[in-house]
């Protein structure tokens, strides 16, 4: 399974410049003025995991499959997107297909470069854009109440419950709150208009303050700001450098651990994303390793062993017998599958086996 990572923000506020950087590939035009950006780019790039290569040096495979992640490079939102400013509604429909938002934020200031809203204020720009989400669910919810209305009146029992938890929902919008902060967001009947809808401002954000150099080295106000706003909201922020992320493009892995050390960072943002999107999706990985390749495979927290096979082929769910399990730090301290038969870390589970995260697995099945 893939994860979609959708790069929202106000025009000109370093999304192409970090979509460029994080994919690798310089495909999504970076100018110094808004709307740059007119058809969200995508890209789908590797999910870094250290403990492919470890496994690979053992099995000595003829490829390494990573997971992959997909980021989405939305073109900037601005204030009335959702009656259709600026490049409006088209936009916001692209927003409604990604499972996380990556929020940028400017963090910095620089007189050379534009800012829509003429100056550098992280927290407005960040409530007029989640002002635009809300608004948008708000003009599509009213439609389906519309046709909940009606077919209530047809004495549709289902539509009647529905128009309920819909009305409430759209009380709770008219308040600039968000589909996020609903209290009936575990009602079955507003999992299905969600599904149905796909809530914009229901979906999980993760903050991206985008900063220069220096920012990096020290948090400054902006940034600050930023964190509060985010602890508040139960959210994650990811200081990032835009400048330097599309630098890191190109150098050899120990030539960008070396820079990123002198910047006293440990890992890229492209990384910091990956890990906080997992986090905040409830993701995990298991491995396969064989001659042939030696791949990552990415499921929900607390999936069976069936479910987690399923990811590799159906066949392998509707089949199921059993699994052989080895932990990944078993795998690497006995020297791969024969070494870990050998000393009994090998474990047979079956169907009601919880996947854990790093499991080395092998699945038995019949079709």
């Amino acid at each position: 399974m893939g994860i979609s990572v959708g790069i929202v923000g106000l025009p000109n506020v370093g999304k192409s410049t970090t979509f460029n950087a994080l994919t690798k590939a310089q495909n999504a035009e970076s100018a110094n003025y808004p709307f740059c950006t007119i058809e969200p780019n995508k890209a789908v790039v590797p999910v870094p995991d250290e403990r492919l290569g470890e496994l690979a040096k053992i099995v000595n495979p003829e490829k390494i499959q990573y997971s992959v992640i997909e980021f989405v490079d939305i073109a900037g939102l601005v204030k009335g997107a959702s009656k259709g400013e600026g490049l409006g509604n088209k936009f916001l429909s692209n927003i409604r297909e990604v499972e996380v938002i990556l929020h940028m934020v400017r963090c910095f200031d620089d007189g050379n470069i534009t800012h829509v809203e003429d100056t550098v204020d992280p927290i407005r720009d960040i409530e007029i854009i989640e002002s635009e989400l809300i608004f948008a669910d708000m003009e599509q919810l009213d439609r389906k109440i519309d046709k909940l209305t009606r077919e209530a009146k047809a004495n549709k029992k289902e539509a009647k419950a529905a128009l309920e938890i819909a009305n409430e929902l759209k009380e709770h919008l008219e308040e600039l709150k968000p589909v996020s902060t609903f209290n009936k967001k575990d009602d079955d009947i507003f999992i299905e208009l969600n599904k149905e809808l796909r809530f914009l401002s229901g979906k999980d954000i993760i903050y991206a303050a985008n900063v220069d150099e220096d920012g990096l080295l020290e948090d400054n106000d902006y940034v600050k700001s930023v964190q509060e706003y985010a602890s508040q909201k139960g959210s994650d922020v990811i200081k990032l450098c835009a400048k330097i992320e599309e630098e890191l493009v190109g150098l050899e892995e120990d030539e960008a651990k070396e820079f990123l050390s002198d910047l006293g960072a440990d890992e890229s943002g492209l990384e910091k994303i990956i890990k906080t999107a997992f986090a905040k999706l409830n993701l995990i990985s298991y491995f396969t390793a064989g001659v042939k390749e030696v791949r990552s495979w990415t499921i929900t927290k607390g999936w069976t062993a069936p479910k987690s096979a399923s990811v590799i082929h159906n066949d392998f769910e509707k089949g199921f017998i059993r699994a052989e399990v080895i932990s990944y730090e078993d795998f690497i301290a006995c020297g791969g599958e024969a070494g870990s038969k050998e000393a009994g870390k090998m474990r047979l589970e079956g169907k009601e086996y919880i996947v854990a995260d790093g499991d080395v697995m092998h699945f038995r099945f019949n079709v």
